[in-house]
């Protein structure tokens, strides 16, 4: 059972893979995966050396055909030879024989149900009928059982991946496109391990929609506990992009799993160089993991909070906070520099302090305090929770109140019910900050209380840390907006941060969490054996281009193993479809096939912008 206001690890059973264990006891792991072609012994022993020597303690490459599971044995006899004993992860889609090649030498095989037996998704609606339905599942098990049995002969561990975007066609139909479905994928494999008594397994779901993510992963530990299941979770949001982007919208998704106790090993997904995703996953995991043994949160759960699939907390509009208005953006200017460069990322309301500046943007909102208020439009007053008392006495159609947990519930209670224009602000110094943000919460809703809820997150990085921060803001946020609980996020920052940078990342949260939207938005995978042109350079083209286009959402994907899929909810996906060439697509429709890569980008532009033409006239 998962606790929401007290860090803990989930229990889990461990596993085996070569000279470390995941789960039980161990630490959570971090891995990556190899970019290069797996035939390339060379460049593959040195691209595991860089991903091992960064931090990473299990390494993955892609193993597309029999050749390529075979060279396994010679990329780890090489590390071997040189002193490097990390477990390598053989990856594999389409070809069950090739997964069976692959477990004679690696440590761990990696299969995805959605194309282990089943064909390839082709996004079709098909119908099955219960008797054709139990033939295909009568096929995954007579091929499945063969392949457990040549990993038990060798101690060979497995990972049952499922990807979002490589459902099959068959679970499509019976589950559609959802969280049941993604989990049910899991679980038809997960039943025949338990029943063959092979427990040397690992589970991972993935997804670029991190809200897919979030909710298929708590699905799928609720499943598990009804079916007394028990094996490790494998975290990460796939195709989750590059730079700022990849790893906020990384961060907000497994931190919101990590912070819950969920997950036992991780990987960031970057479209970077691989051993570049190592420090992030490990900053994540030893951010989250030191709220270990923190002083406990008497929180009470509401009755009918739903933490696998939550709903959005019924709120009273308070201007344009809560109700059905999407989260707003505080920022704070108290050094006199009250510009934003973004005008997209400009906040909602800026916290000036004590004193209004001189010249105001009649646009935009200002947050003063409290005995600094006299009235001014587009100015709205904060209280601190002592100041409670002075709430009544003062006039504003929109007034702020800073509240922690553990404030008497008497002394704020009878205050909101009397002043629904209150917008609570919480905040806490607590280890677990989640978890008593959360308390807060459920305890407002115990007492029937609609006021709007703005979380405000302090920190303490410098300029040079603002990966740092971004990751940390992310992590915090991540399971409060999965929660539903979210009408607004305010972060503070003691240190020379810039006020852009802190505004941009509060909307790259809240972006990246499927919230609200502020600007283009890449879903673009990191790229590895498979990838058959050069996946950075076009990203970079491709983003040049197209950054100015608020809301659109561009799939930049190296094949079509999750290419399609992943892209499903993207307006305009660019995928490998072999050596050299690209397919184009409109939402999940293929439009343009086997495209020169050299005019493959062109024809994309061309394409929505075209789109764009006959929107304007239509």
């Amino acid at each position: 059972m998962i606790e929401l206001f007290n860090y803990q690890r989930r229990q889990s059973s461990e596993v085996s893979v070569g000279n470390i264990g995941i789960g039980g006891r161990n630490p959570i792991r971090v891995q990556s995966m190899a970019t290069v072609d797996t035939n390339n012994t060379e460049g593959g022993v040195a691209q595991a050396k860089r991903i091992v020597d960064a931090g990473g303690e299990l390494v993955r490459f892609t193993t597309q055909g029999t050749r390529e599971a075979e060279n396994m044995k010679n990329i780890s006899a090489a590390l071997k030879s040189d002193g490097y004993d990390a477990p390598l992860v053989a990856d594999v889609h389409f070809n069950p024989n090739v997964a069976d090649v692959a477990a004679l030498y690696c440590e761990k095989v990696r299969i995805n149900p959605g194309n282990y037996v089943d064909p390839a998704r082709t996004f079709k609606e098909l119908e099955y009928t219960d008797e054709e339905y139990a033939a295909e599942l009568k096929k995954i098990d007579e091929r499945f059982v063969p392949f457990l049995n040549i990993c038990k002969a060798n101690n060979t561990a497995v990972r049952i991946g499922v990807n979002h975007g490589s459902l099959s066609d068959r679970i499509m139909s019976r589950y559609g496109d959802t969280p049941e479905g993604i989990v049910e994928s899991c679980m038809e494999f997960l039943r025949i391990c338990k029943r063959e008594a092979f427990g040397n397994v690992v589970i991972s779901i993935k997804a670029s929609n991190t809200v897919v993510m979030v909710q298929s992963m708590r699905l799928l530990v609720s499943a598990m506990e009804k079916e007394q299941m028990n094996y490790p979770l494998h975290l990460g949001v796939t195709e989750a992009g590059e730079g700022e982007d990849g790893r906020i919208k990384s961060a907000v998704g497994i931190g919101a799993l990590l912070a819950d106790g969920i997950g036992d090993t991780i990987r960031v997904s970057l479209s970077e160089e691989p051993e570049a995703e190592i420090p992030v996953a490990r900053h994540l995991v030893d951010y989250i993991t030191k709220r270990a043994g923190h002083m406990h949160i008497p929180g009470i759960q509401i009755d009918g909070f739903n933490w696998v699939k939550p709903e959005r907390r019924a709120t009273t509009a308070v201007g344009n906070v809560g109700g059905q208005n999407v989260p707003i953006v505080i920022g704070s200017r108290l050094d006199g520099n009250y510009e934003s460069a973004n005008k997209d990322m400009a906040p909602d309301y800026i916290y000036v302090g004590d004193k209004l500046p001189a010249e105001r943007n009649q646009q935009q909102r200002y947050i003063v305090d409290f005995g600094s208020y006299s009235g001014e439009e587009n100015v709205y007053p904060v209280f601190p929770y002592n100041a409670i008392p002075f709430i009544g006495m003062v006039q504003a159609p929109i007034k702020f109140l800073v509240l922690q947990y553990g404030v008497p519930v008497e002394e704020f209670t009878a205050c909101l019910k009397v002043h629904p224009e209150v917008v609570v602000v919480c905040m806490s110094n607590h280890q677990n900050r989640l978890g008593e943000q959360r308390a807060l919460v459920h305890e407002m809703m115990q007492h029937g209380l609609q006021n709007p809820v703005v979380f405000c997150q302090m920190y303490q990085c410098s300029h040079a840390e603002k990966e740092r921060f971004q990751l940390e803001a992310a992590a915090d946020m991540g399971a409060l907006m999965f929660d539903g609980l979210t009408d607004g996020i305010w972060l503070m920052n003691n240190g020379d941060l810039s006020h852009d940078d802190i505004d941009a990342t509060a909307f790259g949260i809240l972006q990246a969490s499927r919230l609200r939207t502020s600007k283009t938005e890449y879903i673009s995978c990191p790229g590895c054996g498979r990838t058959l042109y050069d996946l950075r350079s076009t990203i970079a083209r491709i983003k040049a281009a197209t950054a100015h286009l608020k809301g659109l959402k561009i799939g930049i994907m190296g094949c079509i193993v999750n290419g399609p899929g992943e892209m499903a909810d993207a307006d305009y996906g660019y995928v490998g479809a072999g050596r050299g060439k690209i397919s184009l697509y409109r939402k999940k429709e293929c439009v343009a096939k086997n495209l020169p890569e050299e005019d493959a980008v062109e024809r994309l532009l061309e394409l929505i912008e075209n789109d764009s033409k006959d929107d304007s006239h239509a």
